[in-house]
C-alpha cells in the first residue's frame, strides 16, 4: 500500500497526480488467448489510494490559485449567484441555499456545506466576508453558528468581485455530478482572493495554511508587478511585508524571517496580542488587551488563566508537582483579578489586574505572554492548485504571476466575448438599416409571400439572423424616429467594437485594462491594515535558571541523572545490577547536554531538566524519542558561541557552531551524516591557540593538518579529514598546537595501557595535507584515542 507522503515530498505530489490522468494500459493477452491477468491486491489498493488522495486535495481541500476558492465555497457562491442574492435583495434562509448547493452541485452532506457557507460569513474568520450573515453565525470564543433554519444571508458586495463576469463567457462550465445542471470550474476573480481571504484545509499527504492579506497592499504590488515582471521577491515584500489578520494583533516576527517564509511557501511566524496599560486612580494600573493573535479567543485565554491558577493533580500523582506549585505561587502572587469586558462595542477587552501597583508592568506582561496564548504561532504553508491543476507550495511572487496570467486569461475570454455580442447587435441593427428606406415593399412582400424569411434573403441581402429579426419587428419601430435611432446605435457600437478590438490586439493594452479595474477596485474597496508588523523578541516560557555546577552520569543501560558539584567519585554513585557508569560530563545547569545517536541525529537536554536526587534516574528514553535502530553514541556538553569539530568514523568531518546544534523537539533533528556501520566521534571545542587537527587512525596512521582546512557547516558529512584503507575506521580526532606535543594513548604487550608522548618535532612528519593517509607512528602500540581528559569537551 502506498506511504503517506511527507511534507517535504510536496513539490513531487503533483507529477504523481499528474501520472493518474493518463490511462493505465491494458495487459496484453496470453498466446492462448486468455484474458488479462488480474493485477495484484497491492497494485488495486495503491492506486486506489492514490485517486482518493487526488479526490481529496483538488476536490476538498486545497484552494486555487486562480479564484481562491475549495469547490464547496465556489457551488455556494454561484448558488447564491443563481438566486440573484446581491444588495439590495433580502436575506433569504441559509437552508435555502444549502438545499440549492447539495441538491444541484455539491451532493454531500448539509453539514459541510452550512459550515462553509457559515465560514464565509464570519469577519473573525475571513478578511473579507463574502457572505452577508444576519443572525448568529458564531463568536471568535468557539461558539458555533445557530441552525440553518434560523440564519439568513446573501452576498456582499466584495462577492462581486468573484462573479460579476461569470455570466460572460471568462470561465468554463461543465455539468453537475447527475448532468441536470452546469456549475463553473473556476469563478472570475478580479483580485487574487486566495491572499485576501487565505484558506486553511487537510489533505492526503498534504495540508495548507494561507493567512489573509491587506487588499490595499495586494493590489498596489499588483500594479507594481504589471509595470515591471522582473520584480524581485525582496521588492514585492516591501509592498506586502506580511499576513494582515482579521482580528489584527502583532506579528513579531523578524523581516528576515517573514522574507524566508514567503520565498519557500513555508514557516512559522510569532504572533502576539496587542494591549494598553490604563492608569487607575491612587496610582493603581492594569493590562487591557484589545487585539488577540489569529485563531486565539478571550475563552482560551481565561481557561488557560484557570489551569495556571488552580492546576489539576496530573494522573497517575497525589500532589501537584513541583513545577506546577511553583508556578501557582507565582500566578497567585502577580495575578489579582481576570475578566472578559468584550460586548457589541468592543469585540475583545481583557482586563488583568495586578496583585500590586508597585510590580514592573513590563514583567507582568511578559509573564501573561509567556504561559498563556497571548503570544502563539502563526503558520504560513502556501500549498494551493495551481493553473497547471498540481498542488505544490508557491512562493509569493508565483501567486501573483499565476493569478495574473489567469487575469489576462479572463480579460480576453470577456472581451471577445463582448466583442462578439457587440459584432451580432451591429449586424442585426445594419439588416434593419438596409430595409428601412423600402419598408413598404419590405411589408408587401412579408404580406404576400409564402415562406417570407427566403424571399427576404433573396429579395435583400440579409443574412438568415438579419431577416429573422426583420420578421419579428414590430411596426412602432419602423417610424421615422427610429430610423434615427439605430443610426445613433449603430455609430456608439462601432466605437465599442473598436475599443474591443484594441484591447485584443495586444497584451499591453490588456495590462493597461487590467491595471485599470484593479485601481477601481482598490479605490472601492481598499482599507487600512489591522496587524501590525513589528519584529521584537519572544518571550521565553524558560523559568530562571541558577546556575550551579552539576554532574551529569549515563549509564551503559541507558539510565541519566544529575547530581550537583564537580570533581565526584562516579564509582560512588549507585547503580541497577549489572549496570555502570558510561559517560560522566562535569558541566553547569545553564548549559544544555547533547545526545548524538548512531544515526547522526542529536537531541537537547536542558540541564535543569535533568533529574536528580541519589537515585538511578531515569531512562533517558524518557526525555528523548530515538528512532528504531538507534543507540546512543555520544553525550557532551556544548557551550553557547563555541565552535566544535565534529567527526564520523568513516574518516569526514567539519566544524559547526553551537547554535546549530540545538534541537528543540524531542525526536531531535538530523545532523551528522554517517554511511552503514559508521558511529559519530565525541565532538570536541576549539580552544584559543588550537591551529591543527589530528586525526588517528585505527591502523596507528597519525595524520596533523591545518584547522583552515575545514569547512563549517550547520550539518551534513563534511570533508575528508583522513584517507583511510578499506575496512578501515577512524579511531579518533582532536584539535591541537602542534607546538606543544601531543599524547596517544593505546595498548602495549600484554594489553596493558601506555602512552605515546609525542614532541613537536616528531609531530613535524606528521604535518601533512587534509584527505592524506598520514605517516605510522614510530611506536607498535595500538591506539585507542587521545590522551585528553573527559572533560576536555567542556
Amino acid at each position: 500500500m502506498a506511504m503517506l507522503p511527507s511534507s517535504d515530498q510536496l513539490p513531487l505530489i503533483g507529477d504523481l497526480f499528474a501520472g493518474l490522468e493518463e490511462p493505465v494500459a491494458d495487459t496484453p493477452p496470453t498466446a492462448s488467448g486468455e484474458e488479462k491477468a488480474t493485477p495484484s491486491l497491492a497494485d488495486f489498493v495503491e492506486r486506489s489510494y492514490l485517486e482518493y488522495a487526488m479526490s481529496v486535495v483538488m476536490g476538498r481541500a486545497l484552494p486555487d490559485v486562480t479564484d481562491g476558492q475549495k469547490p464547496v465555497q465556489r457551488r455556494i457562491l454561484f448558488a447564491m449567484h443563481e438566486l440573484g442574492l446581491y444588495r439590495p435583495a433580502r436575506h433569504v434562509k441559509s437552508a435555502r441555499v444549502v438545499g440549492d448547493v447539495i441538491g444541484k452541485y455539491h451532493p454531500h452532506g448539509d453539514s459541510a456545506a452550512y459550515e462553509a457557507l457559515v465560514r464565509q460569513a464570519q469577519d473573525f474568520t475571513l478578511r473579507y466576508p463574502l457572505i452577508d450573515g444576519q443572525g448568529n453565525f458564531g463568536s471568535r470564543d468557539g461558539d458555533g453558528a445557530a441552525a440553518m433554519r434560523y440564519t439568513e444571508c446573501r452576498l456582499t458586495p466584495l462577492a462581486e468581485l468573484l462573479l460579476g463576469e461569470i455570466t460572460e463567457d471568462t470561465v468554463d462550465f461543465v455539468p453537475n455530478y447527475d448532468g441536470s445542471f452546469q456549475e463553473p470550474t473556476l469563478l472570475p476573480a478580479r483580485l487574487p482572493m486566495v491572499l485576501l481571504n487565505g484558506a486553511s484545509g487537510i489533505g492526503v499527504g498534504m495540508a495548507t495554511e494561507i493567512p489573509s492579506h491587506n487588499l490595499t497592499e495586494v493590489a498596489q504590488a499588483l500594479l507594481v508587478l504589471l509595470e515591471n515582471p522582473q520584480l524581485t521577491l525582496d521588492e514585492l515584500m516591501s509592498l506586502i511585508p506580511g499576513p494582515d489578520l482579521p482580528g489584527g494583533g502583532q506579528i513579531i516576527s523578524s523581516s528576515q524571517d517573514i522574507l524566508e517564509a514567503y520565498r519557500t511557501g513555508r514557516g512559522t511566524l510569532r504572533m502576539r496580542a496587542r494591549w494598553n496599560i490604563e492608569p487607575l486612580a491612587r496610582g493603581q494600573w492594569r493590562v487591557v488587551v484589545t487585539e488577540l493573535p489569529h485563531g486565539v479567543s478571550t475563552r482560551s485565554v481565561l481557561e488557560d488563566v484557570e489551569k495556571l491558577t488552580n492546576p489539576r493533580v496530573r494522573e497517575g500523582k497525589k500532589a501537584l508537582s513541583p513545577e506546577q506549585a511553583q508556578l501557582k505561587a507565582l500566578w497567585l502572587s502577580t495575578l489579582d483579578l481576570v475578566r472578559d469586558e468584550s460586548d457589541k462595542n468592543a469585540s475583545v477587552r481583557l482586563v488583568f489586574e495586578p496583585k500590586s501597583s508597585r510590580q514592573d508592568p513590563k514583567a507582568f506582561v511578559n509573564l501573561l505572554l509567556a504561559h498563556t496564548p497571548l503570544e502563539t504561532n502563526l503558520s504560513l504553508n502556501l500549498v494551493m492548485l495551481g493553473r497547471d491543476g498540481h498542488p505544490r507550495p508557491k512562493d509569493l511572487k508565483t501567486i501573483l504571476q499565476e493569478w495574473l496570467e489567469y487575469r489576462f486569461h479572463t480579460v480576453v475570454r470577456r472581451t471577445r466575448f463582448r466583442l462578439e455580442r457587440v459584432e451580432r447587435r451591429l449586424h442585426i441593427l445594419e439588416g434593419r438599416q438596409r430595409i428601412l428606406l423600402d419598408i413598404d415593399a419590405v411589408i408587401r412582400l412579408i404580406r404576400e409571400s409564402d415562406d417570407p424569411k427566403q424571399d427576404l434573403m433573396m429579395a435583400y441581402p440579409l443574412s438568415a439572423l438579419q431577416a429573422e429579426d426583420i420578421l419579428e419587428i414590430r411596426l412602432r419601430q419602423l417610424a421615422r424616429l427610429e430610423g434615427v435611432r439605430i443610426d445613433q446605435e449603430i455609430a456608439q457600437l462601432r466605437g465599442e467594437q473598436e475599443g474591443l478590438q484594441h484591447i485584443l490586439s495586444g497584451r499591453e493594452a490588456q495590462a493597461r485594462l487590467i491595471a485599470q479595474e484593479i485601481r477601481s477596485d482598490l479605490t472601492t474597496y481598499g482599507d487600512a491594515r489591522r496587524t501590525r508588523i513589528e519584529a521584537q523578541a519572544a518571550v521565553s516560557l524558560d523559568t530562571p535558571v541558577l546556575d550551579e555546577p552539576m554532574t551529569v552520569t549515563l549509564s551503559r543501560q541507558g539510565w541519566i541523572r544529575a547530581r550537583q558539584g564537580h570533581h565526584l567519585d562516579s564509582a560512588q554513585f549507585s547503580y541497577k545490577a549489572g549496570d555502570e557508569a558510561w559517560i560522566v560530563q562535569e558541566t553547569r545547569s545553564i548549559h544544555p547536554l547533547f545526545i548524538l545517536d548512531t544515526q547522526g541525529r542529536v537531541y537537547t537536554l536542558k540541564g535543569a531538566d535533568i533529574p536528580g536526587g541519589r537515585g538511578e534516574g531515569v531512562p533517558l528514553t524518557s526525555l528523548i524519542d530515538l528512532p528504531p535502530g538507534a543507540r546512543v553514541a555520544q553525550a557532551f556538553v556544548a557551550l553557547p558561541g563555541e565552535q566544535y569539530l565534529v567527526a564520523g568514523s568513516g574518516g569526514n568531518g567539519f566544524m559547526v557552531a553551537q547554535e546549530d546544534l540545538v534541537s528543540r523537539v524531542r525526536g531531535g533533528k538530523s545532523f551528522l551524516t554517517l554511511e552503514d556501520g559508521e558511529t559519530p566521534l565525541l565532538p570536541l571545542r576549539r580552544r584559543a591557540g588550537e591551529t591543527h587537527v589530528a586525526a588517528l587512525s585505527e591502523g596507528g596512521r597519525l595524520l596533523l593538518f591545518p584547522l583552515d582546512d575545514l569547512k563549517t557547516l550547520a550539518r551534513g558529512r563534511g570533508v575528508i579529514l583522513m584517507a583511510l584503507e578499506r575496512d578501515e575506521a577512524l579511531r579518533a580526532v582532536t584539535l591541537v598546537d602542534p607546538a606543544q606535543g601531543l599524547v596517544i594513548q593505546g595498548t602495549g604487550r600484554g594489553g596493558k595501557i601506555a602512552q605515546l608522548v609525542m614532541t613537536a618535532s616528531q609531530l613535524q612528519r606528521h604535518i601533512l595535507m587534509r584527505a592524506r593517509k598520514g605517516m605510522s607512528l614510530e611506536s607498535k602500540i595500538s591506539p585507542l584515542g587521545f590522551g585528553v581528559p573527559l572533560e576536555r569537551s567542556v
